[in-house]
């Protein structure tokens, strides 16, 4: 499984195809299509629902920070003990398999496999970063300066972000052929999250459509070049690994341009939902000593998505609305988002979830309600002080583009034939038991998703004739 973190079917399949010999090959000797992502569709979860079959609620993992108590500012960064749901890396190894585990996301600290294991980009500086101990030795020698992430990737130096993400994939995917050639393995899997800090670095800059794009700036062929460059470095493991393995490539979820971002919290004061001790002079982060409590019903948490949570009494420290007020509330929010406007008063094609209507559980504590604004097109700006609800940049920066709904998936299985087919209904809870039925062993019966087998899913393909749709990708260019 060879994961590329945020990239967008429209991009692979249709528009660079023709440009990407390597997952072009993959393509057509097998199945592939628009991966639907998780709620919300962001590295954690989307990754850990991808590996285990199970969604978020499930998991009880609603972002890269969750609450671990009804305590107004007590949360917590995910880490790869964050759930305890089996993995099918897990299941891999105690069904003795041999396995490799490379930058997946959530696996710091590196889980105890049956292989090799080397945690991911939230691995912290200096820490141990290998299963075995005595791995990380030999990394360091044959990938010197190896490295989990680039630098800021929402602002600074664009020439020098570049750099760094040309420099980290090239590490990740040399480091991937060294395991590949040295140790054993039934199973394999990378994650490079290079395509993600691209788009959130070059977007607007590469974006013919987006109103921020400079025409004739130096970055303007940032992105395809990228891209093919990325097709490169997985034509070096397809030369490593031949025919006969079956392939995966998968990214986690989408990317899109963005609008623009609400501020959340900003919005929820205006609406009299949220309430602070004193007036804020400028736009800043909103502190959880800055709130009145007292008369505070809501407040939320930016993002891709937003997030609100209800100041429920009984729950939360200081909680003022009461348990028959509560559902209520959630229905006033959900009908306000929906009824949200643009600055130029069209409808913006936002909504709102109660996560109990999205999940099979919801385990630990999640948000009250998930928010989309603009259906993505917009992101969830945390920050107070604004002049207005709409902002033109993110927390922490401008950002290029926003996640989308949809990721990728490509499946060449080992000795293909050469048939090719669009898969028009995969779900990222498919993967899971799909790399378990190729591996020959027994998925649980509590994985959520379907197996991925064309001899199994005749009335979700489409084949394709791949000329013409290489014909029909050029004349869409």
């Amino acid at each position: 499984m060879i994961g590329l973190d945020c990239v967008p079917p429209r991009l692979v399949f249709d528009r660079w195809r023709g440009q990407l010999p390597n997952l072009g090959r993959l393509m057509s000797q097998g199945l592939w299509g628009a991966l639907r992502s998780t709620h919300p569709p962001i590295t954690v979860p989307a990754w850990a629902s991808m590996v285990t079959g199970k969604d978020p609620g499930q998991l009880g993992l609603y972002g890269f920070r969750n609450r671990r108590s009804f305590a107004y500012d007590d949360l917590s960064l995910v880490h790869a003990r964050s759930t305890s749901e089996a993995k099918v890396w897990d299941i891999a190894s105690q069904a003795k398999r041999d396995v490799i585990i490379l930058g997946v996301p959530q696996t710091y600290p590196p889980p105890c496999v049956n292989g090799v294991a080397v945690s991911c980009f939230l691995t912290p500086k200096g820490a141990s970063f290998t299963h075995p101990a005595s791995l990380q030795t030999e990394i360091e020698a044959v990938v010197p300066d190896y490295v989990f992430d680039v630098g800021e990737y929402r602002g600074g130096d664009k020439a020098v972000l570049l750099e760094q993400i040309y420099d980290k994939t090239r590490k990740h995917f040399r480091l991937a052929q060294h395991l590949l050639e040295t140790q054993p393995w039934d199973l394999f899997m990378m994650v490079e999250m290079g395509p993600d800090r691209l788009h959130h670095g070059f977007w607007n800059y590469c974006d013919a459509d987006d109103p921020r794009q400079q025409p004739g700036n130096r970055f303007t062929s940032a992105m395809i070049d990228y891209y093919r460059f990325l097709d490169r470095q997985v034509g070096g493991l397809l030369d490593v690994i031949g025919d006969e393995a079956t392939v995966l490539v998968v990214s986690d979820h989408g990317a899109r341009r963005m609008e623009g971002g609400i501020a959340i919290n900003e919005w929820l004061r205006r609406c009299g939902l949220l309430c602070v001790h004193q007036e804020p002079m400028h736009a800043g982060p909103l502190k959880m000593e800055q709130i009145d409590w007292s008369r505070t019903r809501a407040w939320g948490d930016g993002g891709y998505c937003g997030r609100i949570f209800i100041n429920r009494k009984g729950r939360e420290p200081q909680g003022i609305v009461a348990s028959e007020e509560y559902e209520a509330l959630r229905d006033e929010l959900i009908a306000r988002i929906a009824s949200l406007c643009d600055p130029q008063g069209r409808d913006l094609q936002s909504h709102a979830h109660r996560p109990q209507t999205l999940y099979a559980e919801t385990n630990g504590i999640a948000p009250d309600l998930l928010v989309y604004f603009g259906d993505l097109a917009w992101r969830a700006i945390g920050s107070i002080g604004h002049e207005s609800i709409y902002v033109d940049s993110n927390d922490a920066r401008m950002d290029g583009a926003n996640h989308d709904w949809d990721g990728i998936l490509i499946l060449r299985p080992g000795g293909a034939a050469g048939m090719s087919a669009e898969l028009l209904d995969c779900d990222i809870l498919d993967v899971a038991p799909t790399i378990l039925h190729y591996l020959g062993l027994a998925v649980p019966q509590d994985m959520r998703g379907r197996i991925l087998d064309g001899t199994r899913l005749a009335g979700m393909m489409t084949p394709i004739d791949p000329v013409a749709r290489q014909h029909d990708a050029a004349e869409s260019c």
